[in-house]
């Protein structure tokens, strides 16, 4: 009994050691998707985290024009550059993980609920739309 006790107390501590660790600005920088063909910059703006596409792999179409934001469903932005779009708003930070937000994917001109954490040095993003979701790891450029 008290082996188990021993090993549950270190347990404890090493799990409570690993969440601390974690900071509620780690977030803030310069991420790589998982695609990698976007950079995203999330920021702290008024005590909750944002980010803004910083980098596109593929910045202009065909004629050399900013590609936009076509599948907005909103008309009145599909005019609107993707450089510098803000895709994620709204995240507060609560015990190791950010979430509360929303995140914008401009490739289907959806918006979902997000969650935010750190595995393994990765910044790990979900998506969810009711019960379903999508994890994506994203990588610190700076």
């Amino acid at each position: 009994m008290f082996v188990y006790m021993r090993y549950l107390v270190i347990f404890s501590f090493f799990i409570f050691s690993f969440t601390s660790s974690v900071s509620s600005d780690n977030i803030i920088g310069v991420w790589l998707n998982q695609v990698k063909d976007a950079k995203i910059e999330i920021y702290k703006n008024n005590g909750k985290y944002h980010g803004k596409v910083v980098w596109i792999k593929s910045p202009n179409d065909k004629n050399g024009i900013p590609i936009k934001d076509a599948n907005n469903p909103k008309q009145n932005l599909r005019s609107k550059a993707i450089f510098n779009l803000v895709i994620i708003k709204n995240l507060i930070y609560n015990e190791g993980e950010w979430s509360g937000g929303t995140i914008y994917d401009p490739n289907n001109g959806k918006t979902y609920e997000c969650t935010f954490w750190f595995e393994n040095n990765k910044l790990m993003l979900r998506g969810y739309i009711g019960w379903f979701y999508e994890t994506k790891t994203w990588t610190r450029v700076k």
